[in-house]
């Protein structure tokens, strides 16, 4: 007997032209090159252009995920994106998606959960299809983040930056065990008591503005590594593997330290870890599927290897995706 399991059959990315280094941000802010390395790790960011919007990056990201694939958009019947940062309070920014592929049919919305966004929306795709409700599906993580931050505070205007990942996600078989390609488990968490800790100070209800990014760096530092390790021995205890079954952990891109933290409290190898936060800087929801397109194109990542994401975001929320590629 099978069953279904949810393959990932293509990714692709966008970033945009502009890149910002530390010693551009060192210019704009009272900041060093050290100070955001040792700190950080990141070296430097993408910045997209004023006339380049996050359906902008959505869409050549989209485009370069259906090409990877090797599918006509045409098959695609469920659209979600995850940003946030869309380009209109509404519609959606994935209708905007939509009509550019010139999908005609399906559905197409957005979800909104910071940085996790793109583990929840794979999570969900994952959830139709084993619900036999979509067959192909595109999801994407897409931001335009520097919209939101203030350039004064170099606390927080040095970790992000913009761009767009994604993936095609298709309906198919398994036999329902660890060796089925495809996802295998998927955990999502949230905890409202603790959104002051990383949070947007606007919004179209509260104040009738967009904001800028708050953050209190120390805390998030202490519950990322304990929430994003909670999940991830979560998802090696539903599946009955150890962190030396893992081929690669592929993490939301937020800070070098909460990654080595990370993978040293798991227990997993340093060298199976992908960076990019050195290139891209913290991209929210987009830094998964950017971090995996980056190792599936340079040829880290091969088919049957054992993926591991994991993405912690404002609110809090966190989870993780562990699948077979």
């Amino acid at each position: 007997m099978t069953i279904p399991r949810s393959l990932v059959i293509g990714c692709g990315s966008y970033l945009p032209a502009r890149t910002v280094t530390n010693d551009d941000m060192s210019r704009i802010v009272d900041t060093t090159d050290d100070w955001i390395v040792e700190r950080t790790g990141i070296r430097e960011r993408h910045i997209a252009a004023d006339d380049e919007f996050t359906s902008d990056l959505a869409v050549k990201a989209a485009e370069a995920a259906i090409a990877h694939a090797g599918i006509d958009a045409q098959e695609i019947d469920l659209i979600i994106l995850a940003t946030t940062t869309p380009d209109l309070t509404f519609p959606a920014t994935a209708t905007a998606v939509q009509a550019r592929l010139g999908l005609r049919h399906g559905a197409a919305f957005d979800i909104q959960a910071v940085c996790s966004g793109f583990v929840y929306a794979l999570t969900i795709a994952d959830t139709f299809i084993k619900a036999r409700q979509a067959r192909t599906i595109l999801v994407i993580g897409a931001e335009t983040f520097s919209r939101l931050l203030d350039w004064t505070d170099r606390g927080t205007c040095v970790l992000f930056g913009d761009g767009a990942g994604a993936v095609i996600v298709r309906a198919g078989e398994g036999e329902g065990t660890i060796h089925d390609r495809g996802i295998l488990t998927c955990h999502l968490h949230s905890d409202g008591r603790y959104q002051d800790k990383l949070h947007v100070d606007g919004g179209p209800s509260r104040t009738g503005t967009v904001g800028h990014v708050r953050m209190e760096g120390r805390d998030v530092f202490r519950h990322a590594v304990t929430n994003i390790a909670g999940a991830i021995k979560e998802a090696l205890a539903a599946t009955g593997l150890s962190a030396d079954d893992i081929d690669w952990f592929i993490p939301h891109q937020a800070n070098r330290r909460i990654l080595d933290g990370t993978a040293k409290k798991i227990g997993l190898a340093p060298e199976k870890v992908v960076f990019t936060v050195d290139r891209h800087g913290n991209t929210s929801a987009a830094s998964v599927p950017l971090a995996l397109d980056v190792a599936v194109k340079d040829g880290r990542v091969r088919r049957g290897d054992l993926l591991l994401l994991e993405a912690m975001g404002g609110g809090f929320t966190w989870g993780s995706v562990l699948l077979r590629w």
